[in-house]
């Protein structure tokens, strides 16, 4: 469970800047344990759904299950896609983004009623187990597009890597 050699990339970011309101693509970032995404609207206290992420794989497969030829990011109200990576494979894991960043796993991101409306007719259904995870800011610092994303390993001895 504590070896995945794959690395993740990130394709695209988006802030909501307020709520209802699409997200708009930004090609880098700083997030922060408060906050999250600076600029992103969204402010959970939990800190449960701080970061959500969501595969391009998954996107690929929601086009094409909805006969679409692509899928805009901004349409699933996501914060990031990663590409290379099993988003899944993260469950009670913590991910590096970057030199700095790291996210906690807290959780599925499950698709909401906006999926019919920004995706067409079954939309919701589509994303069904295509949804991505949410992730808790464990330690901040700037991302941007092209960084890469991998498992985040502390050693007994406290030694990252």
């Amino acid at each position: 469970m504590n070896t995945m050699p794959q690395l993740g990339k990130i394709e695209w970011i988006g802030l909501r800047p307020a709520r209802r309101e699409a997200p708009q693509s930004v090609e880098g970032v700083a997030i922060t344990v408060e906050s999250g995404l600076v600029g992103d609207h969204y402010k959970g206290s939990s800190r449960k759904r701080q970061v959500t992420l969501i595969q391009a794989e998954h996107l690929q497969t929601v086009a094409s299950i909805l006969q679409k030829d692509q899928i805009d990011p901004a349409l699933t109200r996501r914060n990031i896609v990663v590409s290379g990576v099993n988003l899944l494979a993260f469950n009670k894991q913590q991910l590096q983004i970057g030199d700095e960043v790291i996210l906690e796993m807290t959780g599925l991101c499950h698709p909401c009623s906006r999926m019919e409306e920004n995706l067409g007719a079954g939309g919701y259904n589509a994303m069904r187990g295509h949804g991505g995870i949410n992730t808790r800011v464990i330690k901040g610092g700037r991302i941007q597009v092209g960084d890469m994303v991998k498992l985040h390993v502390t050693t007994k001895e406290g030694v990252e890597h």
